[in-house]
């Protein structure tokens, strides 16, 4: 995988053919995603969460909720274009007649992008595919999930704190699944950053408190 050779070659003498050949790949990509989404979305709220519940699932109900409530209220939906709670909350925003855009990763486990995306595309290297998601997003909203979903939680916490964004909310939802990570941020992080991004975040209300629409 195009990932897996990259940081391979950490381990070896570096091919400056090679290293060529993967900055042409990198720089293409980027083009390819700028050109995709410039100026095609408007105002846009990106959605994390796991690929793993299904549409029996509460979350799976809540977060097609969020997706179509995004929709009315005229931005488009970015995700990671998988199934699960990604899923839903494109589900949501097609259903309300919003944009549902899907941002898809190369795996070795390949997982197809769902069924309602509309404007998709799939990356090969996950800094690019980062790179998109806060370009194009106004704010981050983050519902229960694995290492993928912590992954750009804490990209977009750096961004902020290191001053790259601004004015860019990052909303927390399910209060069960993320209270133990935020006492653990204010206790342990807080007070040793002059600058800290918790202003930036709010940690919402349980997921199974918001009622589908239809």
């Amino acid at each position: 995988m195009t990932d897996e050779e990259l940081l391979a070659s950490l381990a070896d003498p570096a091919d400056p053919a090679e290293d060529s050949a993967r900055m042409e790949r990198i720089r293409t990509e980027i083009d390819a995603g700028f050109h995709l989404l410039s100026g095609r979305l408007g105002k846009a709220v990106a959605v994390f969460g796991s690929a793993r519940p299904g549409p029996e699932d509460p979350r799976y109900a809540a977060a097609r909720t969020m997706g179509s409530r995004f929709a009315e209220a005229g931005f488009a939906v970015i995700t990671g274009g998988g199934p699960g709670l990604m899923e839903a909350a494109n589900r949501g925003a097609v259903e309300a007649g919003g944009t549902s855009v899907g941002l898809g990763i190369e795996l070795r486990r390949q997982q197809a992008l769902n069924p309602y995306v509309e404007v998709s595309m799939t990356f090969r290297y996950f800094f690019a595919r980062k790179l998109m998601f806060v370009r194009y997003a106004s704010a981050f909203v983050v519902l229960p999930g694995g290492f993928g979903t912590l992954d750009e939680l804490f990209e977009a916490l750096t961004l902020v704190q290191t001053g790259k964004i601004h004015e860019f909310p990052v909303v927390l939802i399910g209060t069960e699944h993320w209270a133990g990570l935020m006492a653990w941020i204010r206790e342990r992080l807080r007070d040793r950053d002059s600058s800290p991004p918790m202003t930036s975040v709010c940690c919402g209300a349980p997921m199974t408190s918001m009622k589908p629409s239809g």
